[in-house]
């Protein structure tokens, strides 16, 4: 199957439109990456439009965690995927997005970074 971001070729009402041009390479779609919860740490880097380069994080082990009291920044080891706002099948198969909440070493936190996009899980400390 095809991942195509432009026009669908649908009026709101239903009926077809005529496509005026081809396909453009511009605008290719990609699956999602399905980050997940893993004991081994694994990344993709794809080439993007205009030579730059994107990092996907396959899996992941550790996660950056913010304290919003002290100030600081700490990486710490993931333990679970508590709950996935997303989508509830995701926290069952490990699966991690952007407003997931983990558990980790410090306690429970929520994910702020896109793993798919930004190669790095970051996040908030939400509770000890």
């Amino acid at each position: 199957m095809a991942w195509y971001q432009g026009n669908d070729l649908r009026k709101p009402t239903g009926g077809k439109k005529t496509r005026h041009r081809k396909k453009r390479k511009h605008e290719l779609g990609r699956p999602p990456t399905m980050t997940r919860f893993s004991v081994k740490e694994a990344q993709k880097i794809i080439r993007v439009r205009g030579g730059n380069l994107k990092i996907r994080l396959k899996r992941a082990v550790y996660v950056n965690v913010a304290v919003p009291n002290e100030g600081k920044v700490t990486k710490t080891r993931i333990l679970e995927v508590v709950e996935t706002p997303s989508n509830p099948q995701y926290a069952r198969g490990n699966y991690i997005t952007k407003g997931t909440i983990v558990r980790t070493e410090l306690g429970l936190v929520k994910i702020t970074s896109r793993p798919g996009q930004d190669g790095v899980l970051n996040g908030i400390l939400l509770e000890k």
